[in-house]
């Protein structure tokens, strides 16, 4: 259902009179903050953003048939003025919004009637996680006959069909948009990465959750955060029932085996408490607070069988994802569709069809070669875990190969190395995305983390990396290729260049696709 420009102008607060009476009742398709995407009787979303300045691309908009443009300004004094672009025969009114950004989720959730109200929306968090858990979610309730969409790193759209995603967490306007349109296609469920980049820059302020997870926290984006206090602070403002930086946080669903998220329990006294260590069952049982723990694990050679006690009763499943870090994972979903009262038998009974998530510990074999596994851990803690998580499948050496991307944290990246070394057997640096730093100084911030420099390879050309460790691996080796997972690009320079882990890992093994 479109908007007419005059309803938008009175959720503005403006008068329809102050418009001119030709243009009150002019429909309105959508709004956009991409001025490429313009479309006729879309708006024009102007802002200041960290690269691009919108209001540079009125002009351009306006050539593609906007009708209206919406720009920010800084003058509280201008707020709501309007004044008018001539176009051709066209008057086009600039409506100015003092503090534009920040008012834009509301605006977008108000344009496109409220769209996440219209289906059970999951919000998921955390450093770590986030990608595999909103995957399966989706995943997971498409068993269930529920029309699912899913929205994060991987990609936006209908389960299955994603398309590819530029953020963890789009735009405020782009954000209510994309879940207008899973309202149109009839979608019930929706799965949504929420960054933390995302929560402090309100992009998803406006909308209502019906449950928000919390996976874990460990060091990233400090670059745009500052510490580990405003980063943390910025993911618990999606759970926080006093402040929240959401309409509505829904049910909490914590890991009880992270430290922040234990602290977190406390004060969240309805949330759901989630844990992989069967050490913490008691204490659970004892706790006023519901919970999934796994009481027993068994890993194998393309997964684990998961015993676990909850809440809602006792089971054991079946799980085609490897490693302790994906056990959580999965009992953190289960635990949030448990909730949503979704059957606990009817869970247990779908489980094994939940298949491996793209660029997650993705493992690529064949015979008589080594054993590749593809995953995205580009952070200290990801890393460690990822490698842990192989070790628990590897018969010989494992290997790993990784780099640091450019125009980050680079406190992380000596941290990765020093990681690396300590838990595998053999390292080898690469290129990760350099973008436009220069590459020899991300190497050399990698390398003054190894307390043995001298046992590491470098090899700055990533596919040369993997043919070479390939060559040089044995059959029972694993080779953990981490960084990138299912992006198929690098970023060198300011030019985004194909390229794929994957597909250099089905190449070089002759893996069917």
């Amino acid at each position: 259902m479109n908007r007419y420009l005059s309803e938008l102008l009175q959720y503005l607060g403006l008068e329809s009179s102050s418009l001119k009476e030709s243009l009150r009742q002019l429909t309105l398709e959508n709004l956009r903050m991409d001025s490429r995407m313009i479309k006729p009787n879309d708006v024009f979303v102007a802002v200041k953003g960290y690269h691009v300045d919108g209001h540079s691309y009125i002009d351009q908009a306006v050539a593609s048939g906007a009708v209206a443009v919406l720009s920010s300004t800084d003058d509280a004094g201008q707020d709501k003025s309007i004044q008018y672009i001539e176009y051709q025969t066209k008057l086009i009114p600039q409506i100015r919004i003092y503090q534009l950004s920040e008012k834009l989720s509301d605006i977008a959730d108000y344009f496109y009637h409220s769209p996440s109200t219209h289906m059970q929306l999951v919000g998921v968090t955390g450093t770590n996680g986030k990608t595999t858990v909103a995957q399966l979610l989706a995943q997971w309730a498409s068993l269930f006959d529920q029309k699912s969409a899913v929205m994060g790193t991987i990609g936006n759209g209908i389960y299955g069909q994603e398309k590819p995603s530029e953020n963890t967490t789009m735009s405020a306007v782009d954000v209510q948009s994309t879940l207008a349109e899973f309202v149109q296609q009839n979608v019930q469920f929706t799965a949504m990465e929420v960054s933390s980049h995302g929560l402090v820059l309100g992009r998803v302020k406006a909308l209502s959750f019906v449950a928000t997870i919390f996976t874990n926290l460990s060091r990233d984006h400090l670059d745009f955060h500052g510490s580990m206090e405003n980063y943390a602070e910025a993911k618990w403002s999606l759970f926080d029932h006093v402040s929240p930086a959401v309409k509505q946080p829904g049910k909490n669903i914590i890991n009880y085996d992270d430290p922040v998220g234990l602290k977190w329990l406390d004060r969240l006294p309805d949330a759901v408490a989630v844990s992989v260590k069967q050490e913490n069952l008691v204490k659970l049982n004892r706790w006023h607070h519901r919970y999934v723990c796994a009481t027993q694990v068994a890993y194998h050679t393309r997964g684990a069988t998961i015993s676990f006690a909850s809440s809602w009763g006792e089971a054991t499943i079946e799980s085609q994802l490897i490693g302790e870090f994906n056990v959580a994972n999965l009992l953190a979903v289960l635990a949030t569709l448990l909730t949503l009262d979704y059957p606990l038998a009817e869970l247990v009974k779908t489980t094994k069809q939940l298949r491996p998530i793209c660029g997650r510990m993705e493992i690529f074999a064949a015979k008589h070669k080594p054993t590749v596994i593809v995953d995205y851990a580009h952070t200290p803690d990801a890393l460690e875990k990822a490698i842990q998580a192989a070790r628990k499948h590897c018969d010989g050496n494992l290997w790993v190969i990784f780099g640091c991307g450019g125009d980050r944290d680079r406190g992380k990246r000596p941290l990765m190395a020093a990681t690396a070394e300590q838990f595998a057997d053999n390292v080898v640096v690469t290129h990760d995305n350099p973008r436009t730093e220069d590459s020899n100084q991300i190497i050399t911030d990698v390398l003054a983390g190894f307390l043995d420099a001298g046992r590491v390879q470098v090899i700055l050309d990533r596919k040369q990396a993997i043919i070479s460790v390939i060559n040089q691996a044995q059959e029972n080796d694993m080779i953990l290729v981490a960084g990138k997972g299912h992006e198929d690009y690098q970023i060198i320079g300011t030019q985004k260049y194909h390229y794929s882990d994957r597909e250099t890992a089905i190449q070089l093994l002759g893996v069917p696709v």
